[in-house]
């Protein structure tokens, strides 16, 4: 694979490389993919996933959200794979600036990585919308029809529903990385959920690496494209 030797010599120069990635990165730890064939969007609920996961619904139905989010949003008991244990290593050997994840899955930081940005929240933080209080993510697997707090409020996990904004801080934190990053690689997105896969276009450099499966939107703009799978490659680096 002439793509993956021009990978590892790039890595091998980099001193600030960024990781950017998507639910492909967790699909090998066994997690399921949104959008994949066999991922959430295939399944048999009564409304589409992105009704499900909004903001609204989660405020009208919160019963059936809760449902949902226990079923197929809650995924403990997983391990971090060897993308994610790569990553943990280039950092502390202080290649890799940083982590910025569309997961919320915590994998990441399971794996020892210590600068992880995520986007989307996390499912292992949660927390009363009317007290404050904060609550682990057992809290809410055991917990029966909707999580409440003991002062009555609904436990909701911290994660970015359909409707709802990034966090603005993580979102700042992303794009400074990007900007600082002397090497990009992009990996397990389509790349077609915005705000995230704008930040793309914060990176001045001139190594966008992208590995993904299927074509993305991207794949001309990057400067190597391995349509390959992420395991496949980062068990060869």
């Amino acid at each position: 694979m002439e793509h993956l030797e021009t990978l590892k010599q790039w890595i091998a120069e980099s001193k600030k490389i960024v990781f950017f990635g998507g639910a492909g990165v967790s699909t090998e730890s066994g997690i399921p993919d949104f959008r994949s064939v066999d991922g959430l969007y295939h399944q048999k609920f009564e409304y589409p996933p992105e009704t499900i996961i909004s903001h609204s619904f989660f405020q009208r139905n919160p019963e059936y959200f809760y449902r949902f989010y226990r079923e197929k949003m809650l995924p403990l008991g997983f391990s971090p794979n060897v993308t994610h244990r790569k990553l943990a290593q280039w950092e502390k050997e202080g290649k890799l600036l940083a982590v910025v994840t569309q997961n919320i899955d915590g994998l990441h930081q399971k794996a020892g990585s210590k600068n992880v940005y995520e986007l989307h929240g996390s499912v292992l933080r949660n927390y009363c919308v009317k007290c404050g209080k904060s609550y682990p993510a057992e809290f809410i697997r055991d917990s029966k029809g909707v999580p409440r707090c003991d002062c009555g409020g609904i436990v909701k996990p911290d994660v970015v529903l359909y409707e709802e904004q990034l966090d603005y801080s993580t979102l700042e934190k992303s794009i400074s990385a990007i900007r600082k990053a002397d090497m990009l690689i992009v990996a397990g997105t389509s790349l077609t959920v915005y705000p995230a896969a704008g930040l793309l276009q914060y990176y001045r450099g001139r190594r966008l690496v992208l590995i993904n499966r299927d074509a993305t939107p991207y794949d001309s703009q990057a400067d190597l494209v391995l349509h390959e799978s992420l395991g496949d490659v980062f068990g060869q680096l």
